[in-house]
């Protein structure tokens, strides 16, 4: 007869309370096995990454003040007369909407305060947005496997303009009125349901008494819970995929070279998150921005002098403000042309960037996945392809504020359309050729530099009269950074029959594919990097001094 002994579980109580909690939520929920697996990820550290965690924060505050609002906002468009603080208002009659927006600037304590870090986390938001894009486009981080990565982006600027948009109409003041202005005539342009869907929009004639709740449930519900859902996804995939690094010693696309999440990462993002919600108060704190006292209550038949929309709108004004006034009428119907297609322009440019990942990587045909990102200069078809987009853009916006230039500049406003209209098509080619020419000139000084070596300054005489300057190698690491860019070989055609001499046929797609191939990555879309044996050669005494 054998006997087991068993050792009889510590008592009750024993352990210290934080452990037995830990111990009791990791059984349940199994917390220590993830967070042993992932609080140790590890992520590069470099300045540009900073822009993300700015969209991320002022998100984060948007969320924080938007509820802090809705506690003292009514949106009703009823009509009545105001009674409260600001004397200039007295016995006026104004929505309810309006009313209540005045009495969070002057009534309710810090609501102005918090009115303003609102207004101003959207502008940051969408800013460090647009500069985040702009910095996974012209370093490629696009590719694979993130192009979901990237269309949620571009989703989120997308509903993150709409958003500001329905933001900054709830006041109903008469500057957002005329933004609302702005917003019917562009439904109104839609052929065929366009006045289907004004009417169903304001709830009958423009602007009905059904905009403002509408509105405030798209927008502090409908749009914020969909821009929610992006962000977890975008956070979950960036955390999924290996983070993007540039290109050095010991960096490949097999392994990441940074700090870790805990405690590193999580200590500098906690400490960044603080920064950016202090300068964001102090800004706030200091700057006035959309003082609806000034504008007054919104009146149908009265337009904000110099309205502006706020900036991230701008390209959309702009290209209504460059547009003719065309129209063509038709079976007893007229088309806006001169609204509805500045609109379907700026649509079909949103939807243009966001396919664009899955554009090059059929140029390409590489469908393997990337980690290490590109410099600019070492791409130079892409980075022209994006500079010009920022001069439309830019020109757009020039547009779009073509009154208040003219006014305080004192210039014509016909010249500054004029000036718009032309460098609107003339400026993207301008910048393309441009930004290209000195991608490969960077590119040229690269390649003499990795031959070369680094100027010095210093002038040598040799024995024989010769003045030469002394040229210092380069480190190991600066001649990885230097020569760890890939380059593609354009995509051929092939020959017209194939080894039995049947003949092949060509699509128009594969046509199109080894000309746009041609132009990335032909004779004029790069400069060959060196070789190993060009090198050897070079620092081997044979051909420089």
């Amino acid at each position: 007869m054998s006997t087991e002994s068993t050792t009889a579980p510590p008592a009750r109580g024993t352990a210290p309370k934080g452990e037995r909690i830990a111990d009791w939520a990791d059984g349940r929920l199994g917390i220590y096995s993830l967070a042993k697996a992932n609080m140790r990820k590890i992520f590069p550290d470099h300045w540009s990454f900073m822009l993300g965690e700015i969209c991320l924060y002022s998100f984060l505050i948007l969320i924080l003040t938007g509820v802090y609002l809705t506690l003292f906002f009514h949106p009703s468009m009823a009509e009545v007369q105001y009674h409260g603080t600001y004397v200039p208002l007295q016995g006026q009659m104004m929505s309810e909407a309006y009313r209540s927006t005045l009495d969070i600037s002057f009534d309710v304590r810090g609501g102005l305060f918090v009115r303003q870090l609102h207004h101003w986390a959207a502008l940051v938001f969408l800013a460090g947005m647009f500069m985040h894009m702009m910095r996974v486009f012209f370093t490629g981080a696009f590719r694979k496997p993130r192009e979901v990565n990237w269309v949620f982006g571009v989703l989120l600027l997308f509903l993150g303009m709409f958003t500001g948009f329905t933001g900054y109409s709830l006041p109903d003041d008469l500057l957002s009125g005329t933004g609302l202005h702005f917003m019917e005539g562009a439904i109104l342009s839609i052929p065929i349901v366009g006045t289907y869907l004004s009417f169903f929009l304001f709830g009958g004639e423009y602007p009905g008494h059904d905009l403002i709740p509408r509105l405030y449930s798209i927008h502090i519900l409908l749009l914020p819970g969909i821009m929610l859902g992006l962000v977890v996804a975008h956070l979950i995939l960036v955390f999924y995929h290996k983070h993007t690094q540039f290109a050095g010693p010991g960096r490949s696309n097999k392994n990441v070279v940074g700090m870790p999440l805990m405690p590193v990462y999580m200590a500098k993002a906690g400490g960044f998150f603080f920064l950016v919600f202090g300068v964001l108060a102090v800004v706030a704190g200091v700057a006035s921005i959309n003082p609806i006292w000034a504008f007054g209550p919104y009146r149908v038949d009265q337009v904000a002098a110099g309205s502006q929309p706020d900036w991230y709108m701008g390209f959309a004004e702009g290209l209504l403000r460059i547009m003719p006034g065309w129209e063509i009428n038709f079976w007893g119907h007229t088309l806006a042309v001169g609204v509805f297609l500045p609109l379907a322009a700026f649509a079909v440019v949103l939807a243009v960037i966001g396919v664009y990942p899955f554009l090059e990587s059929w140029v390409t045909g590489d469908q393997r996945e990337h980690h290490i990102l590109d410099r600019p200069r070492n791409v130079p078809t892409r980075t022209a392809f994006g500079v010009a987009w920022l001069t439309a853009y830019v020109t757009a916006m020039i547009a779009g504020g073509n009154d208040i230039i003219a006014t305080h500049l004192h210039l014509s406003l016909n010249s500054i359309t004029w000036f718009s209209r032309i460098t609107f098509f003339v400026g993207p080619v301008v910048a393309f050729a441009v930004t290209k020419r000195i991608c490969l000139g960077l590119q040229r000084r690269d390649r003499d530099k990795v031959l070369h070596g680094r100027e010095t300054g210093i002038i040598k005489r040799l024995p024989h009269g010769e003045f030469i300057e002394v040229h210092a190698p380069l480190s190991q690491e600066q001649l990885h950074t230097l020569t760890a860019h890939e380059q593609y070989e354009p995509a051929k055609i092939g020959p017209a029959r194939d080894g039995n001499g049947v003949e092949r046929r060509i699509t128009r797609s594969q046509k199109l594919r080894a000309r746009l191939s041609r132009a990335y990555y032909g004779a004029d879309g790069q400069i060959a990097k060196p070789t190993a044996e060009e090198y050897k050669k070079i620092t081997s005494g044979h051909g420089h001094h």
